[in-house]
């Protein structure tokens, strides 16, 4: 497994959070872009062009839901149905933290629901690249739109209160995290991404280097949640162009209405 070049840095200095902002990570917009990416989608943050709202009504079916996912299909090679969930998962997000709004954040990585169990119709799919063993999930769920945008609004606030933080793994391994925002394409009717960093290493030794990315869309009164995370390349425009493409097809389902699934 390779490490990019900052986490032996973040290690270097002892796992100092000053290292971890300094040196971890490259800019979101000097990765390069996935196969299957399309020049003529937004991947711009701002949001004053926002999709009209779908509308309300009665919340999706089951059906609907599961026709709303993104899937290996639309993301093409090497994206293929995971074959179950990573090591690092328990190993690296399973850890705590003293400040509260950063210990709800990595509840929140590890769980992958920052909006809490779904309450009515839901659907998931869960995805592996085969070349850099990312894994995504991406869920589409009903959820209350008032809950929603109060959960969007915290994670916005999110870099502000933990932009850098340590967080203490179940085996007692000290972490560097760093947070910071993700831009995402103006879809739905709200929306915000996070890229989460933590640097650390095994008891033999072993640089750990995970980033995770979480984005988080509401679309009327259902909300598509969507992670991105690995120990090697996680590219940004994958989640990015995810949440475009789902966005689009669930309100393109709301509008549907009744249409039979």
């Amino acid at each position: 497994m390779t490490h990019p070049p900052a986490a032996r840095a973040l290690l270097a200095s002892a796992l100092s959070v000053t290292a971890l902002l300094a040196t971890a990570g490259c800019a979101v917009d000097d990765e390069p872009r996935p196969r299957w990416f399309s020049a003529s989608a937004s991947a711009s943050g701002a949001s004053p062009a926002v999709e009209q709202p779908a509308g309300s009504g009665a919340a999706l079916t089951e059906a609907q839901a599961q026709a709303a996912l993104v899937t290996e299909a639309d993301l093409g090679e090497p994206w293929e149905p995971t074959r179950g969930a990573r090591t690092w998962r328990d190993g690296l997000l399973k850890a705590t933290t003293e400040d509260r709004d950063c210990q709800l954040l990595l509840d929140a990585l590890y769980t992958e629901e920052p909006f809490g169990a779904p309450k009515g119709p839901q659907a998931t799919s869960a995805l592996d690249d085969g070349d850099t063993d990312a894994q995504l999930r991406y869920r589409v769920a009903a959820h209350p739109a008032a809950d929603v945008d109060r959960t969007l609004d915290w994670m916005r606030s999110l870099p502000g209160r933990c932009g850098q933080f340590t967080a203490t793994t179940t085996r007692g391994i000290v972490q560097g995290v760093e947070v910071r925002d993700l831009p995402l394409p103006p879809v739905g009717d709200a929306r915000h991404a996070l890229r989460v960093t933590l640097a650390g290493e095994t008891e033999d030794g072993e640089l750990t280097y995970l980033t995770m990315d979480l984005a988080a869309v509401r679309v009327g009164e259902e909300a598509i949640t969507l992670t991105n995370a690995g120990l090697d390349e996680v590219d940004a425009e994958v989640t990015q162009q995810a949440a475009q493409l789902g966005s689009q097809r669930l309100a393109e389902i709301r509008r549907q209405g009744k249409a039979q699934i």
